[in-house]
């Protein structure tokens, strides 16, 4: 367990932590000379059961606020100092804010210095510590009356703070690995050394971690845990680790960065929050305004969007997006107190959502729906609440970062019952099992009523049928994962670029019929070159008009495929062809090609292949990435179906007059 001193300074923190435990805190010559803690100090006690407790005393100044706020960021219980004959003073209450909108529910409260005030002044300062305490998460906690010096009061002060060390459940080590660094110093003959509060996971000695925000990779070389050498270091405890940078090169450490298991590194300047503003603060909190965060031991300043309305009233709650200076560690859960500008005193505080929000839409209902999913007590009651509102599925990635879960946690919850997990080219898509099937459903049926409304045609391109969905139209990802599925599964068929339910079949005319019979053998054997419309037309003694309008018709079936301006192939020829550009990009550095490559593998000449190139383009195939080169996007079978063997481009071909 950590336990912090909070209070207003000359109360007599360092002293009481001086009589519980019998350490001096105050390390520094300054600390010493003035008689003022100006930094963190630390101190550790062991109980009766053999459980080990660490103390953070924080300073009480004003001008030291942001040392409070770090040694309190990551902190089980409290220690809440007031002096009997002061009573409360200014830095009482606002710690005692902090404390409240961090969330810090259990403590005690040490009624200093009884001493130095009469009976009468001992007991109006009890009624105005219980006022104080009113209506916060410590309302109730127990006051002891203690002269730290003489030791009066202290023992029944320690057996209660042992109490709540005993009686705090141990935290599991859940998560990935992740430190709030407070101090960062040079041991001779060991190196580097950085202290904090573990907050999540675990770490062993050889262990590699990265420093956050940096992104520096280093090594554990050793651990002491709540002052004691140790093997591992646990959520839960003081941690002092030894590190090696794995490069040799010099580390600048600062308060504020984080020491954590590469996978939960993700450095942002962008945070959705729930926020509270102070009951205390005269205005509201509104958009645009200027504040300073303080998030574990960082400090950095920023901006607030108000994503309810354009204010905050005092003693409200909403949600908020803070756009910071420069980037900061955070995750789901991470609880921060916000001060004004000027860090004169704390205006707010609150509890991290999302720390990878998008930069547009922030306030839309489905964003704002997520942020109230994220606020679940759990990833599993969150990830069930925000499937009831996200249509477009979950990116489950970043929910199961954001959470923090490690790879046993995460696959456990992609298991859950009613999830239907999907991978989208690099992604991994959550979306409810019941909206799944309602998609899948809906696909086939905008087929069906196209089908029924236009029997002659072959059925609907993929853009044009995710356009006859009803609103919203699925994103891209989750739309391209139905139709894969749908195809895979039989229940779709493509004919070139169009799509069809498997037992639908437009019939051509008898005209057509027969014009088919005489033109498909001249197309085929064009193989990969097929003949030109007016080649075609002289072959067959046709107007050169009426043989392209044939064609066209002939092409809206799908038994040709046109790539303009002016050549008709058959499918099995397109997915020939497309299977050249797979194997190219398979071969090239970077899965990339240039159009000389392709052009000599296919053998069609260097116009037509540019041809086809841009049709890929088009046809979501392949991406222009320069003046030469391309990129394959999607499989060529995903886009065109599996390739047939097409005969080899004849040398000659009747009349090809105008190829």
């Amino acid at each position: 367990m950590i336990i912090a001193t909070a209070g207003h300074v000359d109360h007599g923190k360092t002293a009481l932590v001086r009589a519980l435990t019998g350490i001096d805190t105050d390390r520094l010559e300054e600390e010493k000379r003035r008689g003022l803690s100006i930094d963190l100090g630390f101190a550790y006690g062991e109980t009766a059961a053999g459980r080990r407790f660490g103390i953070v005393d924080v300073p009480g100044h004003e001008r030291f606020i942001r040392n409070m706020l770090a040694g309190v960021a990551a902190i089980d219980a409290v220690l809440l100092v007031v002096a009997a004959d002061d009573g409360p003073m200014p830095q009482t209450r606002e710690h005692l804010a902090i404390l409240d909108v961090l969330g810090i529910a259990r403590g005690a409260v040490a009624l200093t210095k009884i001493d130095r005030a009469g009976p009468g002044r001992v007991e109006a300062a009890m009624v105005e510590i219980a006022a104080l305490l009113a209506g916060t998460a410590l309302a109730g906690a127990p006051v002891f009356p203690v002269v730290a010096p003489a030791g009066t009061g202290v023992p029944a002060l320690r057996a209660h703070l042992e109490a709540l060390a005993d009686a705090l459940p141990e935290r599991k080590p859940a998560g990935r690995f992740r430190l709030a660094i407070d101090r960062g110093f040079s041991v001779p003959g060991a190196g580097l050394v950085v202290t904090g509060a573990v907050v999540a996971g675990e770490v062993g000695i050889g262990d590699r971690l990265l420093l956050s925000p940096q992104g520096i990779g280093v090594r554990v070389r050793g651990i002491h845990a709540q002052n004691s050498p140790a093997e591992r270091g646990r959520a839960g405890e003081r941690c002092a680790v030894n590190i090696v940078p794995l490069d040799q090169r010099h580390v600048e450490i600062a308060r504020g960065d984080w020491l954590l298991a590469p996978a939960a590194h993700a450095p942002t300047v962008r945070l959705d929050i729930e926020l509270k503003l102070l009951a205390s603060e005269g205005r509201a909190l509104r958009t645009g305004a200027p504040v300073q965060l303080h998030l574990a031991a960082a400090a950095v300043g920023g901006r607030v969007s108000i994503l309810e309305g354009r204010a905050l009233p005092p003693g409200a709650r909403g949600l908020a997006q803070l756009l910071l200076d420069r980037p900061v560690g955070a995750l789901r859960g991470d609880r921060f107190v916000l001060r004004d500008p000027a860090a004169r005193r704390s205006i707010a505080g609150g509890m991290v959502l999302d720390p990878a929000p998008p930069a547009r839409g922030r306030a839309r209902p489905a964003r704002l729906a997520w942020l109230r999913a994220m606020g679940a007590e759990s990833p599993e009651a969150a990830l069930d609440a925000a499937l009831d509102t996200q249509a477009g599925g979950i990116d489950l990635a970043a929910f199961e970062r954001a959470w923090n879960l490690d790879p046993a946690a995460a696959e456990a919850l992609r298991a859950r019952p009613g999830l239907q997990v999907l991978r989208t080219g690099d992604a991994l898509l959550g979306l409810s099992a019941a909206r799944w099937r309602a998609l899948l459903a809906a696909i086939e049926a905008a087929l069906g009523q196209q089908h029924a409304q236009a029997p002659e045609t072959f059925g609907l391109g993929e853009a044009a049928l995710r356009r006859a969905l009803p609103p919203p139209a699925p994103p891209l990802p989750l739309y391209g994962a139905a139709l894969a599925a749908l195809l895979r599964e039989g229940r779709l068929a493509r004919a070139g670029l169009d799509l069809r339910l498997p037992g639908h079949r437009p019939e051509l005319s008898a005209a057509d019929t027969a014009l088919w019979a005489r033109l498909e053998p001249l197309i085929a054997e064009g193989g990969l070159r097929p003949p030109l419309p007016a080649a075609l037309a002289t072959a067959l003694g046709l107007e050169g008009p009426a043989m392209l309008a044939a064609l066209q018709r002939l092409a809206r079936f799908g038994l040709l495929t046109q790539v303009p301006p002016g050549r008709f192939f058959l499918p099995a020829a397109i997915a020939a062809l497309a299977g050249i550009a797979e194997a190219l990009a398979g071969e090239g550095e970077g899965a990339a090609f240039d159009a000389a490559a392709y052009r000599d593998r296919s053998g069609i000449g260097r116009n037509l292949s540019i041809e086809v190139l841009e049709y890929f383009d088009r046809a979501g195939l392949t991406r222009r990435v320069d003046k030469n080169a391309r990129r394959l996007l999607r499989p060529a079978a995903e886009v065109f179906g599996a390739p047939a063997e097409p005969e080899p481009a004849p040398q000659s071909f009747p009349s090809r007059a105008g190829t």
